[in-house]
């Protein structure tokens, strides 16, 4: 079980926003949840060191995985982990804001893993969500690297 003081420094640590796909929890109707990056059921801890803070979405897809196949290169890659690795140096989002898009093997793995765009989707429910975002000026975050 995950602290209360710990869930607060995650959420506090991570600017509110899902370490992986960077929506804002603010927009959900649900807190985010906390994710081990290196999952319990393949020896993670409850150190802050292996907690993310993951929106519901990426959380589930994340599941137990740890890494995940770069559809460019087809070689199976380690999923991008936030406490080692800068987000801005393995992804970017699109000029519309819309997706996101991975620069190096690990994003292009992590967004093909987690699905981050919903590219799987009839309806990629999350791309309808974020140009809704995008319009209100809510999205994407000011800090995030674009095309």
């Amino acid at each position: 079980m995950v602290s209360n003081p710990t869930r607060k420094l995650v959420r506090q640590r991570a600017r509110y926003l899902c370490e992986y796909c960077h929506s804002p929890e603010y927009l959900s109707p649900d807190r985010f949840t906390i994710d081990h990056i290196m999952p319990q059921s393949r020896g993670g801890s409850n150190h802050r060191d292996n907690l993310a803070l993951a929106c519901h979405r990426c959380n589930e897809r994340h599941y137990n995985f740890t890494s995940g196949l770069d559809p460019q290169t087809q070689v199976e890659i380690p999923l991008f982990n936030p406490r080692q690795q800068q987000w801005s140096n393995h992804f970017i989002w699109t000029k519309d804001g819309i997706k996101v898009l991975g620069t190096t093997s690990t994003g292009r793995a992590t967004c093909n893993r987690l699905d981050i765009n919903d590219e799987r989707r009839d309806e990629p429910s999350i791309q309808i969500a974020r140009r809704l975002w995008v319009t209100a000026g809510w999205h994407p975050p000011e800090s995030d690297p674009r095309l």
